[in-house]
């Protein structure tokens, strides 16, 4: 008995051993979904241990798991925003700067080659829930006592719209906010179903919480646009039409509701017509009215170069050689390195090659998530908001968005084809 008992426990240390090495990996990109929501820093050092840890993983499969289209999508647009440094006519140091945003997308491939083998996924969608969480918590203490803000110069501002910002900035919180909330409605649903109401009522809690503080508190233009959109998703994809027809008519009534006792949401709607004023009768900058502006220039530099594009980094120099071209101007003289659409930042850097790949890039993630179950959900989540936002700003280049869409797609992406192998 002594014997069995002495001859078992190796292999049991064994065990634990070979265990240990495959949840630290994910223990590390849980710790970078967790400081994901509160700082850059924070978040691109923890990237050092999971490298590390990363390494020491089994990696016979991993060079063929890269030529997936999943895989191979992301690198093909790294790759081609590196050779389009050759032939862009902007500063070195500009070219170089402009290449790291674009960096991040190396991470996808990582990531779903780790979770696709050990299932420890749901550690960083937790760690994301609960740090956005407690960012709400913040929200709601800084838009009663804004001296809480880490961002008082954002809380103290001249807009209304900026008040009640735990850290970074509104559009980032806000998106956070949007992905949380109509993620949490999967799991809601199911647990109701199978009658964990407790749980159930705690997630709905949160998720109340999070719609609550953007409706009353602070809330972004992109937000609004694309929250109507995923709940719609939701709908289309997990309730029978007569369900989706009654959820619709109650969103509608909310709604309604909402436009009513928030001033803070009509404040913010009426934003997209101020703006808009302001910009063509006034000529002065603003936020939409801006927006229309870098579209319609960035038109015109695509127009110049539609292949091929200017070339990595170049968004910033050719602003600023149309601007040399205008009389005083506050609107039309404006130089910026972000035409805030994606698809137009990649035309005019990497032309219609570059559009392809990005447009093949999310088609491709799209599919990954055809299935169902709580891991398809939320990288299908994760992927239609990117696109949707990404039609009012570059948030696939951009820190924290672009680190959600990494974060979201590596790992979802891994559990999602672990269970269909």
């Amino acid at each position: 008995m002594g014997g069995g008992a002495d001859e078992g426990r190796p292999a049991t240390w064994v065990s634990a051993i070979w265990a240990a090495r495959y949840r630290t990996p994910a223990r590390f990109v849980a710790l970078i979904a967790l400081l994901l929501p509160w700082t850059t820093t924070g978040t691109t050092f923890a990237l050092i241990p999971w490298l590390i840890a990363f390494a020491f993983l089994d990696l016979p499969d991993f060079p063929r798991s890269l030529l997936r289209p999943v895989s191979l999508l992301p690198i093909a647009l790294v790759v081609l925003a590196a050779v389009g440094m050759l032939w862009s006519g902007a500063p070195w140091p500009e070219r170089i700067h402009a290449i790291g945003p674009v960096l991040k997308l190396l991470v996808i491939p990582l990531l779903i080659y780790q979770f696709e083998r050990w299932p420890y996924g749901l550690w960083v969608f937790a760690a994301f829930l609960a740090s956005c969480a407690l960012v709400m918590l913040v929200s709601f203490a800084v838009a009663v006592d804004p001296d809480l803000s880490l961002k008082l110069y954002l809380s103290r501002g001249p807009y209304k719209v900026e008040s009640g910002i735990a850290v970074r900035n509104y559009i980032d919180q806000s998106q956070e906010f949007a992905l949380c909330a109509i993620a949490l409605i999967y799991p809601i649903v199911t647990l109701f179903r199978k009658g964990r109401v407790r749980i159930a009522i705690v997630l709905a809690a949160i998720a109340t919480g999070f719609l609550v503080n953007m409706m009353f508190v602070v809330v972004s233009r992109t937000a609004l646009v694309t929250l109507p959109i995923l709940l719609v998703v939701f709908a289309l994809l997990h309730l029978r039409w007569r369900a989706a027809l009654l959820a619709a008519g109650a969103m509608a009534l909310l709604a309604v509701f909402l436009w009513a006792v928030s001033p803070h949401l009509r404040v913010t709607v009426a934003k997209f017509q101020g703006d808009y004023e302001i910009s063509v009768e006034d000529k002065q900058v603003s936020g939409m009215g801006s927006r229309l502006e870098y579209w319609r220039k960035s038109l015109g530099f695509i127009a110049d170069a539609p292949l091929l594009g200017h070339g990595t980094g170049s968004i910033r120099a050719l602003f600023a050689s149309a601007a040399a071209d205008v009389e005083v101007d506050p609107l039309r003289s404006e130089i910026v390195s972000n035409p805030h659409n994606q698809t137009l930042s990649v035309a005019v850097q990497w032309g219609v090659v570059g559009v392809l790949v990005l447009y093949a890039l999310w088609f491709a993630h799209l599919l990954m998530f055809r299935r169902e179950g709580l891991a398809c959900w939320i990288g299908l989540l994760v992927v239609v908001q990117n696109m949707l936002s990404s039609l009012l700003n570059t948030h696939l280049f951009d820190f924290t968005p672009g680190w959600t869409y990494v974060l979201g797609v590596g790992v979802a992406g891994g559990m999602a084809l672990a269970k269909k192998s």
